[in-house]
Parts: C-alpha cells; sequence; structure tokens
C-alpha cells in the first residue's frame, strides 16, 4: 500500500507522551497539535470542544443566512427552515460528544 506523505500527519496522545518522530521512508512525518478524522477535529488532549465551537460557528451562519433572506416571522416559515438547514450542523456527531442529548430530543419529537 502507498501513501501519500504530504497527507500523513502525527497525533500525539497523551500526557507522558515523548512526541517521538517517525518517518515514511526517507521522509520525516509532521506532527499535528489536531487531526480531523471522518469529519470530526480531535486534539491531543481528546477534546473536541473545538469541534463543538466550529459546529456552533456555521450554525450561527446559516441562521443569520435565513434571518436575512426570509422576511416571515410565522413559525410555519421558519421551523421548516430550522429543522432543514440548521439543525443538522447542531446535531453533526452528537453521538460522539453527548449521547444522552441525542435520545432526549428524539423522545421530545
Amino acid at each position: 500500500m502507498k501513501f501519500n506523505k504530504a497527507k500523513c500527519k502525527v497525533l500525539h496522545v497523551g500526557q507522558g507522551n515523548s512526541k517521538q518522530e517517525y518517518g515514511l521512508g526517507r521522509e520525516w512525518i509532521e506532527s499535528s497539535p489536531e487531526d480531523k478524522d471522518l469529519g470530526v477535529l480531535v486534539d491531543e488532549k481528546l477534546s473536541m470542544s473545538w469541534q463543538c465551537v466550529l459546529a456552533a460557528q456555521k450554525a450561527n451562519r446559516v441562521l443569520g443566512c435565513i434571518k436575512r433572506s426570509v422576511t416571515s416571522r410565522s413559525r410555519e416559515v421558519i421551523l421548516p427552515l430550522y429543522s432543514t438547514l440548521m439543525r443538522p450542523h447542531l446535531e453533526y456527531c452528537v453521538q460522539l460528544w453527548g449521547p444522552q442529548y441525542r435520545r432526549d430530543m428524539e423522545l421530545l419529537e
């Protein structure tokens, strides 16, 4: 199997990690403080808080777009737009960092 060296990065995990350098062939692999895997951003401390911040920012941008482009504020207009355009950004990977939340939302529906 051939690896694309430009796409390979080392993510050092854990407090006592010696941050060993790794190579692929004759070239060293670059170290990274965070990495995105399957769309989820994870850092050295296995914290996904930055992923939550990015999801909230994206949802706020979508909400701003809805506010600017739709003049009606009636529930019949806003609710389908919110459910279709904004909610998926907030619920993305919610099973990873809040499995209880997903079940609670299903109970409310």
